[in-house]
C-alpha cells in the first residue's frame, strides 16, 4: 500500500541520477528498459517479467528522449495508484519533466500526456463535473438498442464478403463495426458511419492526412452538437449537450471525440484479440464447438491475457511516497501496466489456468478514472462476435496461426490480420431506411486532402489529437 513519505536521500528519477541509483547512466544498467525499444515491441510480456524479476512490482523505465518514468507491474500496486488520486494525480501539469522544460517541443510524448481540459486529465470537483456528464449520459444508453445496432451492422458487413467465401476479419470487420455502432449511439445518421470509420483509422495510423481527418471529425461533431440543440433526440450527444453540468459547446465536442475515438480503438482491439482466440486457441475452439464454454468466458479470458490497452500513461505523484518498495518523488510519472498487472504471479500463479467468472482484471482500470463505457464496449464485442459466428458457420483460419502478424506498440498489442474462409453463401440485399443525403467526404477519401494538413489554418489542433500517439500503431 502506498504511504506518504516526506523526504528521502535520492533524487527520484532525475535525468542524471547519482551512481548507485537504478536510473544511473540513463539506461546503461540493463534493468532500465526503454518502452519504445525493440524488446518492448517484439515481446512486451517477456519485458514485463524481466523487469518484475529485477525490480519487483514497480520498475524504472525510460520513455522517448530517455525521460524517466515508473512502470507499475503489480496487480495490487496498480489498484493503489488507480484508487488513490490524492497521491497519484491525473493532471499531467504536475510532471516534473514538463515543469523543468525537459520535454522537447516535438516529443511524441506531448500529444500523449499534454494536459487538456477534459475529464481524463482532471481531478477533484472538475473531474466530477466533466465525468459526471459523460457517465450520466452513457447510463441512459439502451443496452438492448446496442445489440440491435450491432446485429444490423454485422450483417451489413458480412454481406460485403459472404459470397466470396473468404475475408480478412480485421480490416473488413473488426476495424469497422465499433465506429458504425458508436455513431448510432451518438445520434448520427447512418451515412456518417463509413466516413468516420475511415477518418478515425487515418488518425490512428498518423498518415499524411491525419490532421485533415481530425478536422473532419471535429467539424462533424460540432455540426452534430448544433443539430442536437435544435432537434434533440434519445442519444448520447443530446444527453451530453443538455446535461445539468452545463458543458460548453467546446467541452461537449471534446468529450464526444474522446468517447468516440477511445471507445472505437479499444473495442476494435477487444474484438480482434477475441476473434483470434476463438479461431486459434484449442481450449476455446473445442469448447465453443461443444457448447461447454460461452463467448462471455472467452471475452473474460482475453481481458485478462490481452487487454485492449497494455499500458496507460499516466499518473503523476502529488508528493514523495513509496510504492512497491520504490521511492517515488513528487512530479514523477507512473504508467499503469494493465497487462503486466493481469499476469502478476501473486494473483495468477499459472497463466494457463482459465479465469472464467473472475472479473478482477485491470483491463478497464479502476477507481475514479475507471473506463465509463466498459459495459458498452464489451456488449459490442460480444454481440458482434456472436452474430458473426452465426452468420458464417464453418468459419476458420485460412493460414497457419504462426503466420498471423501483430501490431505492437508500447500501449497495446493486437492481431492485425485474420484471414478466414467459410462456405460461400448468397445473402439478401439490405436496404437502408435512411434516404441518401450528401455528406462531406472525409480526408482520406479525397486526393486533394493530401495537401490539407499543409493548408489548414487549424494545424495547431494536432496537439490535441492525443489518442493518435496514445493508441496509435507502429
Amino acid at each position: 500500500m502506498s504511504t506518504p513519505r516526506s523526504e528521502h536521500p535520492h533524487d527520484g528519477f532525475a535525468l542524471a541520477p547519482p551512481p548507485g541509483c537504478p536510473a544511473h547512466a540513463q539506461g546503461a544498467d540493463p534493468g532500465i528498459a526503454r518502452l519504445f525499444g525493440r524488446e518492448a515491441e517484439e515481446d512486451p510480456a517477456a519485458l514485463y517479467e524481466r523487469l518484475r524479476a529485477q525490480h519487483g512490482p514497480v520498475a524504472p523505465v525510460l520513455l522517448h528522449g530517455d525521460l524517466p518514468a515508473w512502470l507499475v507491474l503489480g496487480h495490487r500496486e496498480n489498484l493503489d495508484v488507480m484508487r488513490t488520486p490524492s497521491l497519484f494525480s491525473r493532471d499531467s501539469r504536475r510532471w516534473r519533466m514538463f515543469q523543468e522544460g525537459r520535454v522537447a517541443p516535438d516529443s511524441p510524448l506531448g500529444p500523449t500526456v499534454g494536459w487538456q481540459p477534459i475529464c481524463v486529465f482532471a481531478d477533484g470537483a472538475e473531474h466530477e463535473r466533466l465525468r459526471g456528464a459523460v457517465t450520466d449520459s452513457l447510463d441512459q444508453v439502451d443496452r438492448r438498442g446496442v445489440r440491435r445496432y450491432v446485429v444490423r451492422h454485422t450483417k451489413q458487413l458480412v454481406e460485403a464478403f459472404a459470397l466470396s467465401g473468404e475475408a480478412d476479419l480485421i480490416p473488413q470487420y473488426a476495424e469497422k463495426l465499433p465506429m458504425l455502432v458508436m455513431t448510432q449511439l451518438l445520434g448520427m445518421p447512418d451515412r456518417y458511419g463509413p466516413h468516420l470509420v475511415s477518418a478515425c483509422l487515418d488518425l490512428m495510423k498518423g498518415s499524411a492526412t491525419a490532421l485533415a481527418s481530425n478536422d473532419f471529425l471535429v467539424d462533424t461533431l460540432r455540426e452534430l452538437v448544433q443539430q442536437k440543440k435544435t432537434t434533440p433526440g434519445a442519444d448520447f450527444a443530446t444527453w451530453l449537450t443538455g446535461h445539468s453540468s452545463h458543458l460548453t459547446d467546446d467541452e461537449v465536442v471534446e468529450h464526444l471525440r474522446l468517447v468516440l475515438v477511445a471507445a472505437n480503438e479499444t473495442t476494435v482491439n477487444l474484438i480482434a484479440n477475441t476473434l483470434r482466440m476463438v479461431l486459434t486457441d484449442p481450449r476455446f475452439r473445442a469448447n465453443l464447438a461443444g457448447g461447454h464454454m460461452t463467448l462471455p468466458d472467452a471475452l473474460e479470458q482475453v481481458l485478462w491475457d490481452a487487454p485492449p490497452l497494455s499500458v496507460v500513461p499516466g499518473r503523476w505523484a502529488t508528493g514523495d511516497t513509496v510504492l512497491g518498495g520504490q521511492q517515488i518523488k513528487q512530479g514523477d510519472m507512473l504508467l499503469l501496466g494493465l497487462a503486466a498487472g493481469n499476469a502478476d504471479p501473486e494473483i495468477r500463479g499459472d497463466l494457463s489456468v482459465p479465469v472464467h467468472g473472475n472479473r478482477s482484471h485491470l483491463a478497464f482500470s479502476s477507481g475514479p478514472h475507471e473506463c465509463p463505457g466498459r459495459d458498452i464496449g464489451r456488449a459490442i464485442a460480444e454481440a458482434g462476435i456472436d452474430t458473426l459466428l452465426a452468420e458464417l458457420p464453418g468459419l476458420e483460419l485460412r493460414v497457419p496461426e504462426e503466420e498471423l502478424s501483430l501490431s505492437t506498440s508500447w500501449v497495446s498489442t493486437r492481431v492485425n490480420t485474420l484471414p478466414v474462409k467459410f462456405p460461400a453463401r448468397q445473402v439478401p440485399a439490405m436496404v437502408s431506411a435512411e434516404p441518401h443525403r450528401p455528406v462531406m467526404p472525409h480526408p482520406s477519401e479525397s486526393a486533394a486532402a493530401h495537401d490539407a494538413p499543409h493548408e489548414s489554418p487549424r494545424r495547431g489542433r494536432a496537439r490535441r489529437t492525443w489518442w493518435r500517439s496514445l493508441l496509435g500503431r507502429r
